[in-house]
């Protein structure tokens, strides 16, 4: 296929994601950036000795400049981050790990004060500051604001099951605390001396009915997701195809002209995350099922906010009425280039037992044929063929179905299937290490990786980019060997076998080999 043909149809395709690499995956959401989820992964637990664990992630608040000072990134004390794991198939939450944050200044709550003025005028004046001096693993007395959460177990439907709060073993108390943002090297002396503050921030957490402990950590991360974000936005400009000096394109896989992978194309390196890591052992998640779990994260609001026009630190603002969903992410993508414009604010505050109504979505994608409308004849005339559609042609999209709605058979499929969006991990499926794991996950021979839960390292922007233009519909490696997953034909995706990427590649070795896995923040003054 020439390199122009690919130029055109990648172009719009590119285009569509953009929205995606932005985090700002629906309108209403971009007013609530400390709500505002941006990636979820759920994978079995690839540290040494823990392989008998789970570990789920939940990012929030995209986009963070390491040097957002004065205030950096706290998250929302009203809201209520939550991470929900379906066990039996019903596409309801059999379990919920709720989040509540509260703040604290320093000195009591008063703010650090300083003495200013002469003797004999002398006033104490708190400091506009969140920390007035140095701080290390040893010493935080300089620190003038404090985040701590409450950590709770719904058993359950979310508004109707048991919630119990969950006892921090680690410290003996029902609280955790969240380590402040990497302010600079200043502050924290260089990365070692941030990591080592950080690391007294991981935490033991009681299990009801579970023998064994499970391991919390909420704090800021280099943000994990790679895009090539600005050459995207300015109309596509490169070719997005894997090129002819791309690792693999002496046997024929990569295209003239085509970009190279480069961490130069990666316009996240330089942004930070607040991520929520949890890691629990499978026997008290799995439940009655098959061993395959369901998740999905969301942040809820009370219904009503009423400002202070006198505000304090301690009250901004008066909230009140029932909990309402604001932010939904399972799978990576789905809301940014599978759900409608018009339909994107409700999917943020739906349940997956609710999603047939977005079924057309997914059985009958817009995105494809947009393509195809597009620039069908651009390419026709260009290499003098008459390419029918661009688009696949299988319909009902039933290869979109089983990757988004219903798991693979065999794979990461539930015991029960109802059709419903979520991130489905099979945790029997023994984990890759992270120096042996495929960016490509299981299209690239590496049953543990998305779409068989998600782990950092997974390239899902090129994944997503193949899939919904009919990758499925062409032979993918199962244990070395090419398979047809039959759920199309390589006829019915006439551009199905053409490696679209960004550019910017996804790694594991990018991050740690140990809970939370996201590698440390970036900090805000080298």
């Amino acid at each position: 296929m020439q390199t122009k043909q690919l130029l055109l149809i990648a172009g719009a395709a590119f285009c569509s994601l953009a929205n995606a690499s932005s985090h700002r995956e629906a309108p209403n959401i971009a007013g609530f950036p400390a709500l505002d989820s941006t990636d979820f992964y759920v994978f079995n637990s690839y540290e040494e000795g823990r392989e008998d664990y789970v570990t789920i992630v939940a990012n929030y608040l995209p986009l963070q400049d390491a040097y957002g000072g004065p205030n950096y990134f706290a998250l929302n004390p009203d809201a209520v981050y939550s991470i929900h794991i379906d066990n039996d198939g019903d596409a309801m939450e059999d379990m919920t790990f709720q989040f509540r944050f509260s703040n604290q200044l320093g000195n009591n709550n008063m703010g650090i004060a300083l003495p200013i003025g002469p003797e004999g005028d002398q006033k104490m004046v708190t400091v506009p500051l969140k920390n007035i001096g140095g701080v290390s693993a040893m010493d935080q007395s300089a620190l003038n604001f404090f985040e701590s959460y409450q950590l709770s177990l719904v058993t359950g439907a979310m508004n109707s099951g048991m919630e119990t709060v969950l006892s921090n073993t680690s410290t003996g108390t029902d609280s955790f605390a969240k380590p402040i943002d990497y302010i600079g090297n200043k502050t924290f002396s260089n990365m070692n001396g941030y990591s080592e503050y950080a690391a007294q921030f991981n935490y033991n957490f009681a299990l009801p009915g579970c023998e064994h402990d499970g391991r919390v950590f909420v704090g800021q991360r280099k943000d994990p997701f790679t895009v090539n974000l600005g050459q995207i936005f300015d109309l596509v400009n490169f070719v997005p195809v894997e090129g002819d000096s791309a690792p693999g394109a002496g046997d024929g896989d990569g295209f003239p002209g085509g970009i190279t992978q480069d961490t130069a194309n990666d316009d996240l390196a330089m942004k930070n995350v607040t991520a929520l890591s949890i890691e629990v052992p499978k026997a008290c998640v799995v439940g009655e099922g098959n061993g395959t779990i369901g998740a999905w994260t969301t942040a809820s609001l009370p219904q009503a906010t009423i400002l202070n026009p006198n505000a304090t630190f301690a009250k901004p603002s008066v909230s009140g009425g029932a909990l309402t969903q604001v932010s939904r992410l399972g799978s990576p993508l789905v809301n940014e280039v599978v759900i409608g414009l018009n339909d994107k604010d409700r999917f943020s505050s739906s349940h997956p037992s609710d999603d047939g109504q977005f079924l057309d979505y997914v059985t009958h994608p817009s995105l494809p044929e947009l393509l195809n409308i597009l620039f069908r004849d651009a390419v026709n005339s260009t290499l003098g063929t008459d390419i029918e559609t661009l688009a696949p042609t299988n319909f009902p999209r039933n290869d979109l179905v089983t990757a988004f709605l219903t798991g693979f058979p065999g794979v990461n499929q539930m015991a029960t299937v109802t059709p419903s969006e979520m991130l489905r991990l099979n945790t029997a499926i023994a984990a890759t290490p992270l120096h042996e794991q495929s960016a490509f996950g299981v299209a690239g021979d590496d049953l543990a990786g998305f779409p068989n839960g998600r782990r950092p390292g997974d390239d899902v922007v090129d994944i997503a980019l193949r899939v919904v233009m009919g990758a499925l519909c062409h032979p993918i490696p199962v244990n070395g060997e090419a398979t047809n997953l039959g759920l199309c034909a390589p006829e019915d995706a006439s551009v199905g076998n053409v490696p679209f990427t960004d550019g910017a590649p996804s790694s594991a070795s990018m991050m740690l080999d140990h809970f939370p896995y996201l590698a440390n923040p970036l900090p805000g003054s080298e």
